[in-house]
């Protein structure tokens, strides 16, 4: 944990630069000390099938979920969830400047005896040899 995942409209597949976000949005959440690295993911959900408003025009959105685990508390969960807004509302300036686009972002707590996970990849990235 981390997950963040980025729901986007379907017209804004070449100017979104997801990847380009995705990094961003690592870079935040591994040096914010508070997520270890081997936990962030980042995923892309692209939307075929959507309206906004009265459908009238080139709308385009793009909601954004940042998952976490249970157990930190408000203010550093706020102080991150700030930051993530932050480097989205950078990422998307200039395009928003360009075009009709909504920008959503929520932060949420998994539930702590509800939320499974294994992963082999924090050993890997704690290994000195890789």
């Amino acid at each position: 944990m981390p997950h963040f995942i980025a729901e986007y409209t379907d017209n804004l597949e070449q100017q979104a630069d997801l990847p380009g976000l995705f990094e961003k949005v690592h870079r935040v959440l591994g040096d914010s000390g508070v997520f270890p690295l081997g936990g962030i993911r980042s995923r892309g959900v692209r939307l075929d099938t959507w309206r906004m408003a009265d459908g009238k025009h080139d709308y385009a959105f793009v909601h954004m979920t940042l998952k976490v685990g249970h157990g930190r508390d408000l203010a550093t969960r706020e102080a991150v969830a700030q930051a993530v807004f932050a480097v989205i509302t950078a990422h998307f300036a200039e395009l928003q400047a360009q075009r009709l686009l909504a920008l959503s972002f929520e932060m949420s707590e998994l539930h702590p005896q509800l939320n499974f996970k294994q992963n082999n990849v924090h050993a890997f990235l704690n290994n000195p040899a890789n």
